[in-house]
């Protein structure tokens, strides 16, 4: 056997290593939990396939008050992070996240499982995205697929969330509902955007001039979408889009850490909607002394339950129609 064919030819540490015979080690994330009943909130999971070659899924989630229930909860669509490149629906860390939120905020979630960088390389993860949309679309009168959504779930309520790449995904999937000349489909009510992956060639806030994880950044975008424009493509710069005061939606919440490198393209992503005409309400929180999507590593901090807290008010405080 040939060892060089084991020889590392790209590698972002901590993240993915490619070897020169192809094969692609995923790094982050890695740890997978199937889906089901978690004892501690009671929350039900399973995982679904939407697209119609059956290629694409999601995990969904229901709180136990639906044994019980007398109205239909929200929606969270949810999108996970990892750079494009790395996690699943199924990783643990989201898989915790998220019967935490599914029994805190009382919502039903569809996860989705879209596919992923150098396999899948972007814009795939948007355009897997859409399609989980449509998917949740076909329910909107209640004979679709899933009983899940059609029992439990009232899509006049939607909300789209994800953390860092997922809160992008999230970002674009708002724009592409206020663009598309839609009827009878989902109500969009506002989107959660937890430490979200903006980027771009120019320094915005207090973001210093050297630092090193500014190379790390830009290598995760350049590798995760090669055929990309560079640092300012509309898909990792807002303020460089079109369409990005098209955001389909009257609410928006940000919330950013402290300690986090991409903590001001948070903050500046309020002034690009606000600059470009968007007149929705938009909030940013920020978590002192908490780095990146600390909330996933460390769920029972304080900080973690705080920002829990503040998705469970920003999706509850829109009540069910009588």
């Amino acid at each position: 056997m040939d060892s060089s064919t084991d020889d590392i030819v790209k590698e972002i540490p901590g993240v993915i290593r490619v070897y020169k015979n192809g094969r692609v080690q995923k790094l982050l994330a890695t740890n997978v939990v199937p889906a089901g009943l978690d004892p501690s909130s009671g929350v039900q999971s399973k995982d679904v396939l939407f697209s119609s070659d059956k290629t694409l899924s999601a995990r969904l989630y229901i709180p136990k008050s639906t044994n019980a229930v007398t109205r239909k909860l929200p929606l969270l669509i949810y999108y996970h992070g990892g750079a494009f490149i790395v996690a699943t629906a199924a990783s643990r860390i989201y898989h915790n996240f998220l019967n935490l939120i599914a029994a805190e905020s009382n919502v039903v979630i569809v996860s989705v499982d879209y596919r992923t960088a150098p396999e899948h390389p972007v814009p795939t993860c948007f355009q897997d995205s859409w399609e989980a949309i449509k998917w949740v679309e076909q329910h909107v009168n209640q004979n679709g697929p899933e009983q899940w959504l059609n029992k439990y779930s009232d899509l006049g309520r939607v909300f789209f969330c994800g953390d860092s790449t997922g809160a992008n995904i999230a970002h674009h999937m708002g724009i592409r509902i206020g663009t598309e000349n839609r009827s009878g489909g989902i109500y969009l009510q506002g989107i959660i955007l937890l430490h979200p992956y903006f980027w771009g060639k120019d320094r915005v806030g207090s973001e210093p001039r050297q630092h090193p994880l500014m190379r790390v950044i830009r290598d995760l975008w350049l590798f995760a979408h090669p055929d990309t424009i560079g640092l300012d493509d509309p898909l990792i710069n807002p303020a460089l889009d079109p369409k990005v005061a098209d955001l389909g939606c009257s609410r928006v919440l940000v919330c950013v850490g402290e300690k986090d490198i991409l903590k001001d393209r948070g903050w500046y992503y309020k002034m690009i909607l606000r600059k470009n005409g968007w007149r929705g309400d938009i909030e940013i929180l920020e978590d002192k002394g908490e780095v990146h999507t600390f909330f996933l590593f460390k769920p029972c901090s304080q900080n973690a339950c705080n920002l829990r807290n503040r998705i469970r008010t920003f999706i509850n405080r829109i009540k069910a129609k009588v």
